[in-house]
């Protein structure tokens, strides 16, 4: 059973990286941080920029052909899978025949690979080509189907609190609202509903992992999610078309930790006026608060 990390945890822990697992089903992470391997310029690029975030979890898009680089190297040449759970993804599917499809296939090829990934999938249903918005009809039908198959599901949604809460209650082993549409680098354009979603699927159950998927543009936005409440964060293009991705990767990495500490350690509340940070007492000005010059 999972457990809520605690201050406590965070200062006792021999790994500054830490900030405490992720667990999303049978799985613990180190790293809050998951990863895409999609869109990077060399597949050398990619095996660097998955070093420099930290992660261990990537996730890898199934697909009908093939992946190989100019040279013919597959892209798992370039994945330890030693190092990495690999969480195959269902990217590119608009029904959930498809989707279901696609993560089958993905867990038969873990299941040859050896990877302890074969037993679950981000499931990913998009509505259209134009705004890769995910279509929630065919998300919570896919999402039961392969609950019942016996797969871990991880849902990618969007920032709607129904759908995610429909989504819980179908059995997904995570809900993954999106910031931003993919790929947009907006960061978090609706922290309202973000939060209602973080209420909704906590409440009575503070464990369960909610992990923002989709929009962040750079480090920031990680801290955002990570100091919002959110268990985990999922990106690809920022890094991968960063003009440096691996050093943006080690920027994410270093974004995680800090928002996910900072939301351990509580903010100060936002106020209007000013407040002394030095001792009111024995001051030389004899001017009040408030007056004027």
């Amino acid at each position: 059973m999972a457990t809520v990390t605690t201050p406590d945890d965070v200062r006792n822990d021999p790994d500054p990286d830490g900030g405490g697992p992720l667990i999303v089903g049978k799985h613990t992470l180190a790293s809050r941080l998951i990863v895409g391997t999609g869109r990077y310029d060399t597949m050398d690029q990619m095996r660097d920029s998955l070093a420099a975030s930290g992660a261990d979890c990537v996730t890898v898009a199934v697909r009908r052909e093939r992946l190989y680089d100019r040279e013919g190297r597959n892209i798992l040449d370039f994945i330890d899978g030693d190092r990495y759970t690999l969480l195959p993804n269902t990217a590119g599917c608009f029904n959930a025949a498809d989707a279901i499809r696609a993560a089958k296939l993905g867990r038969e090829i873990l299941r040859t690979l050896g990877n302890p990934g074969a037993d679950w999938v981000k499931l990913e249903v998009l509505g259209d080509s134009k705004t890769l918005l995910p279509d929630p009809i065919e998300t919570v039908a896919a999402c039961r189907e392969l609950v019942d198959d016996g797969f871990s599901v991880l849902c990618y949604t969007s920032d709607c609190p129904v759908t995610a809460l429909k989504l819980k209650q179908a059995g997904a082993a995570s809900v993954m609202p999106a910031g931003s549409p993919i790929g947009s680098g907006q960061g978090l354009l609706n922290i309202n509903n973000l939060r209602i979603i973080l209420e909704y699927l906590k409440d009575d159950d503070p464990d369960y992992p909610v992990i923002i998927d989709a929009g962040v543009g750079t480090a920031s936005d990680v801290s955002d999610a990570f100091e919002l409440g959110a268990d985990g964060v999922l990106l690809n293009t920022a890094i991968a078309h960063a003009r440096d991705p691996i050093l943006m990767a080690s920027a994410m990495k270093h974004a995680a930790i800090a928002g996910r500490q900072a939301y351990l350690a509580g903010r100060i509340p936002r106020k209007l006026y000013g407040t002394a940070s030095s001792p009111t007492e024995g001051v030389i000005s004899t001017r009040p608060y408030g007056s004027q010059a």
